[in-house]
């Protein structure tokens, strides 16, 4: 069943451009993983908060996706601009 993930985090002071750029580079290969449906970064208007909004074929497959970032340091990486570890949530559609 298709899920929507909720990727959420408050971002450390002055590194905003540094975690853009980081994104920018990642997100085309993430699109590319098997179950990636979509994926896209967006940031609040002061540029304090990054939500990652994501659809993926199944949780199983995002997990999978997750435990590869997290083996490949990619994560601890991301986390190290943030403040604390993201919230992630998992939705289904009605259907």
């Amino acid at each position: 069943m298709t899920v929507t993930v909720l990727v959420e985090a408050p971002i450390k002071s002055g590194n905003l451009e540094k975690l853009k750029a980081t994104l920018a580079n990642a997100l085309p290969e993430t699109r590319t993983k098997d179950g990636c449906q979509s994926v896209t970064a967006n940031f609040d208007a002061d540029g304090t908060t990054l939500v990652l909004v994501q659809h993926w074929d199944s949780q199983a497959q995002y997990e999978k996706y997750l435990a590869w970032r997290t083996e490949t340091g990619f994560l601890g990486e991301v986390v190290s601009m943030l403040e604390g570890q993201p919230s992630i949530r998992f939705f289904e559609p009605l259907e």
